[in-house]
C-alpha cells in the first residue's frame, strides 16, 4: 500500500447490524408443510428407485406437490 493513500474505516455497531438484518420468522404451519413436503418427495424417490414410477412422473408429482405443500424453498428447488 502507498503511505500517501487514504483509509477509511468504518465502525460496525449493533445498531447497525440490527437495521440491516431482517429476521424472518417462520410459523408452525410452514414448518409442517416443509416437513410434508420432504416426506412426500422421499416416498416418490423410493418409489422411483423401485421403478414403480418413471423419471417424467416423479417431475409431474413432485411440482403438484410443491403447489400442494408449498415449501419455504420451493422458489429455489431444480
Amino acid at each position: 500500500m502507498n503511505q500517501h493513500e487514504d483509509k477509511k474505516v468504518t465502525r460496525i455497531s449493533e445498531e447497525i447490524i440490527d437495521k440491516s438484518i431482517e429476521l424472518k420468522r417462520v410459523s408452525q404451519e410452514q414448518l409442517q408443510r416443509e416437513f410434508d413436503y420432504i416426506q412426500a418427495e422421499k416416498l416418490l424417490r423410493k418409489m422411483l428407485g423401485k421403478g414403480l414410477i418413471t423419471e417424467v412422473e416423479f417431475n409431474k408429482i413432485d411440482a403438484l406437490n410443491r403447489q400442494a405443500f408449498s415449501p419455504f424453498l420451493a422458489e429455489i428447488m431444480p
